[in-house]
């Protein structure tokens, strides 16, 4: 496989407040979802994007990942944009997702990151809100 797909979401209810991750891979058909405590919405989506990525690397293996063109779709305007070089970075929260970000696509033939509306992303979404309600009933 050379070209992965991958759909990424992150959201806070509340911004901070409990904040989840959700990452869909179709060509995998994998999904994965985590709880991320309290954070803010941009730190969930970036934080999104870096468990992608590393679970790209896990699952076509070291050897592969330099070969493999990935493109990463999140409804996030502002962290695709920031990540494409369109938008400064004002938050100096989200610089070391940034900069971590840009380590590990080194790994990689090349990332595209792509903004998409909201209801393109709505697997990725649904994930992020069954964390965040599994989470929900814990307490």
């Amino acid at each position: 496989m050379d070209k992965i797909t991958i759909y990424c979401d992150g959201g806070s209810r509340g911004n901070p407040g409990p904040a989840a991750l959700g990452v869909y891979i179709p060509d995998f058909k994998k999904e994965y979802s985590q709880y991320l405590g309290k954070t803010t919405n941009n730190d969930a989506e970036y934080q999104a994007i870096i468990f992608a990525l590393k679970k790209i690397k896990q699952l076509v293996g070291k050897a592969k990942t330099k070969k493999t063109e990935v493109e990463i779709k999140a409804d996030s305007e502002l962290i695709v944009n920031q990540l494409n070089g369109e938008y400064k970075i004002k938050e100096k929260s989200l610089i070391p997702f940034f900069i971590e970000i840009w380590n590990l696509k080194q790994d990689f033939k090349k990332i595209n990151f792509k903004h998409i509306p909201r209801e393109q992303n709505t697997r990725a979404d649904f994930l992020v809100n069954k964390e965040l309600n599994s989470q929900n009933s814990l307490f």
